[in-house]
């Protein structure tokens, strides 16, 4: 029997403009705006009626300006030294590729058949351009679950929630793609459960 893996406590950075345009941000770097502030916030305040001793947690982020805002704002709210949390590289968003910095709409307006294609199959498709498809991010993604020594707090991004959804809970592939990641909320990962708060 394998030993149960650490408690994990995954926040979705808070809002950017191009969240709120519907944007497909992947990997670029575009930072909070006053609403994501205000959502890293309440989850600083969420997270503190979870975990009764959250100096004891550790703490690492995607090293992108929006999740690393999120995770300082989230431990000042929290009394604790804003910086002293650990980056890992392995947590950046899957990469839209060629798709970056366009909305849904103008992605199926111009290019219709690949937009059709990801539709029908988003778990294994990788966008144009050297984009990751979400298989290719649980790949990268499941040695940092693997890492993982104790209660963790992760901030990160919506596709990397769910390939931790896929791994660390076992939800399907498809189903795992279409899940809504909330900004501002704590996602609680024990064992094999998973709750929003």
């Amino acid at each position: 029997m394998t030993p149960s893996r650490p408690t994990i406590y995954f926040i979705r950075h808070g809002e950017t403009d191009w969240n709120l345009e519907g944007r497909l941000q992947g990997q670029k770097d575009i930072p909070l705006n006053d609403v994501g502030r205000v959502q890293a916030e309440e989850a600083g305040r969420k997270l503190r009626t979870l975990a009764p001793h959250i100096e004891d947690l550790a703490y690492v982020a995607s090293p992108m300006t929006r999740t690393r805002e999120t995770m300082e704002i989230l431990r000042g709210t929290l009394g604790l030294h804003p910086e002293t949390y650990k980056l890992d590289e392995r947590l950046v968003e899957l990469t839209f590729g060629s798709w970056e910095g366009m909305t849904w709409k103008e992605v199926r307006k111009a290019e219709p058949s690949l937009a059709a294609l990801r539709e029908q199959d988003k778990w294994h498709y990788a966008p144009p351009g050297g984009g990751e498809s979400y298989a290719m991010l649980v790949e990268r993604i499941r040695p940092v679950l693997d890492d993982l020594t104790r209660d963790t707090v992760v901030v990160a991004h919506g596709g990397v929630a769910r390939a931790f959804l896929a791994i660390a809970c076992n939800i399907n592939a498809r189903q795992a793609a279409s899940m809504d990641i909330w900004q501002g909320r704590v996602l609680v990962i024990e064992g094999r459960q998973h709750r929003w708060v």
